[in-house]
């Protein structure tokens, strides 16, 4: 009787739209050149990350378990001054699944340089939209909103606004912080000047290389792999309308080095004049790795 009703129980819960939070996101955090550090410190760093990227809620939709964004961030800490102040590396690394198929094609993959940030053992990390609590949090914010957006831009044309326009806040709110990586005069290579260039409207050919990529491309090429190609090999147009107007921008190179191996997978099987454009355009915007996109034809 009880096995009997187990079974009904499991059966309804199976049946039920269950929602989840946003993100299945795998956090790591390793020690580069560091001795004498109690490692119970970074073990709950990493828990408390963990728990603020996959359980709080961060938009207003309901995501299903097999819905969720999976994404990875890895800190390297590389300096420990007292016992809560680090340094060191922040990478962070989106997915997003390609409509049937076990694939997942990376979509972002950049390591955040000389990030600083206070934490404290098991104290509740907090984050309050439109104010600065402190850079850990912001920084993992801003993170969160930027995969969003990406995310949602690989789905619908410009679907990732709403959630840059969060990404904006929080890059606003910790203007007067005095850490690195939030103004746009630092540097071409900050989070300010990622999103900037990003939402800027003169460069909207990036947001159109998202969604014509992955939506038009990818996620056709399991029932015509041929056309998906073609469609992929016309999204690069978008890469070199951009690099026209301002070569060298970095989300540019960001999204050219998240699938420079992906494009020579995707074109080895191509035509030659399919391959031969593709590797045209790219040597034309990632001129320092000209050669790498010549194993096309290996």
């Amino acid at each position: 009787m009880r096995k009997r009703i187990l079974v009904a129980i499991l059966s309804i819960i199976m049946t039920l739209n269950v929602s989840a939070q946003e993100f299945l996101c795998d956090v790591n955090v390793q020690l580069q050149g560091i001795q004498g550090v109690d490692q119970s410190v970074f073990d709950a760093m990493q828990k408390s990350v963990f728990e603020f990227m996959n359980n709080r809620k961060w938009t207003g939709y309901n995501f299903k378990m097999e819905e969720r964004i999976e994404c990875t961030i890895l800190f390297t800490i590389t300096n420990v001054v007292g016992s809560d102040e680090f340094s060191g590396n922040l990478n962070v690394v989106l997915q997003r699944p390609i409509y049937k198929s076990d694939y997942a094609s990376p979509v972002l993959n950049l390591v955040d340089k000389d990030i600083h940030f206070r934490y404290v053992p098991y104290q509740t990390m907090e984050f309050v939209e439109n104010s600065y609590t402190d850079n850990l949090t912001s920084i993992l914010a801003y993170y969160a909103y930027l995969m969003l957006g990406l995310d949602f831009d690989t789905f619908s044309l410009y679907g990732g606004d709403p959630f840059y326009e969060k990404a904006q806040s929080v890059v606003n709110s910790a203007q007067n912080s005095n850490e690195k990586g939030w103004q746009a005069f630092e540097g071409p290579k900050n989070r300010n000047q990622l999103l900037a260039g990003l939402t800027n409207q003169s460069y909207n050919n990036l947001r159109m290389f998202l969604y014509e990529y992955h939506r038009r491309g990818l996620d056709t090429m399991s029932e015509d792999v041929e056309g998906g190609r073609s469609i992929i090999g016309k999204s690069l147009r978008h890469f070199k309308a951009v690099n026209d107007k301002r070569p060298g921008l970095y989300p540019l190179q960001v999204f050219v080095e998240s699938k420079r191996n992906e494009l020579i997978n995707i074109f080895k099987n191509a035509t030659p004049a399919e391959k031969t454009a593709m590797i045209n355009i790219m040597k034309d915007v990632d001129p320092a790795n000209s050669s790498t996109y010549e194993n096309v034809n290996k």
